[in-house]
């Protein structure tokens, strides 16, 4: 019997880095799994929750439930959504009659590198990609889901990749989902002292398994004109040969 997972795509993915929902998919393949994406899926809510606007959130939420509540195992590039509902749809939807199935979807919920090395227990990919990434652990990903060596395990078994280690690596990069539109001086400032870090370890590029903030610290990348490009991990991932 073939293994299948649904994919579970943030907004940030779908409306500005597309390939990496494509990447996505070509890594889970070459993992061994079938792929199936319900065309149906919106924001997971995770804006309006973080604002205090849950009543606006709370659909968003029940809608994920509904629609992902038929899967076994459900994917998705981007630690910060993984948490939103593994972590708060139980408290966003107490009082909502899909409680009890939003906490039973939140435990099949998985953030990319976890679901490969702790469900399908995959640590190489035979993926190439030959030159120097240092990886920034988004807040989200550690302090939330407990996500710490997964994708570096991923990542030192990418052949030709020189992996090298960010100093501060564990600050967080200033993005903070609307965080950042709120207190934007102070964002960019955190932006640039994770550019800074960054730039010490001489990598040609930064990745991150979340895309919010590889978005925030390429904007200051870009904007500073430092050398380094961000990359997601799944793009990294699925580099080198093409997906089966």
């Amino acid at each position: 019997m073939s293994k299948k997972v649904a994919l579970f795509i943030p907004c940030f993915v779908d409306q500005l880095q597309p390939q990496v929902g494509v990447d996505t998919v070509k890594v889970l393949r070459r993992a061994g799994y079938n792929v199936e994406f319900p065309e149906d899926q919106t924001c997971c809510g995770q804006p309006g929750f973080n604002t205090g606007q849950w009543e606006a959130a709370r659909p968003c939420a029940e809608r994920f439930v509904k629609l992902f509540r038929s899967y076994d195992q459900i994917v998705c590039p981007s630690g910060s959504c993984t948490s939103m509902v593994r972590t708060h749809y139980p408290e966003l939807l107490k009082t909502s009659q899909w409680k009890d199935e939003a906490i039973a979807v939140g435990k099949r919920v998985f953030e990319l590198s976890e679901f490969l090395v702790r469900v399908a227990k995959v640590t190489d990919l035979g993926a190439e990609f030959a030159h120097s990434v240092t990886y920034h652990p988004s807040c989200h990903t550690t302090r939330e889901l407990g996500i710490y060596e997964e994708p570096i395990t991923l990542l030192k078994n990418v052949k030709g990749l020189d992996l090298r280690e960010m100093p501060n690596a564990l600050e967080c990069c200033g993005f903070g989902g609307m965080f950042s539109t709120k207190f934007p001086m102070v964002s960019s400032a955190m932006g640039e002292i994770k550019v800074g870090n960054v730039d010490a370890t001489g990598a040609e590029y930064v990745t991150a398994v979340d895309p919010s903030c590889l978005l925030h610290i390429d904007g200051v990348l870009r904007f500073k004109n430092h050398a380094p490009k961000a990359i997601h991990i799944a793009s990294i991932l699925a580099a080198g040969r093409e997906a089966r």
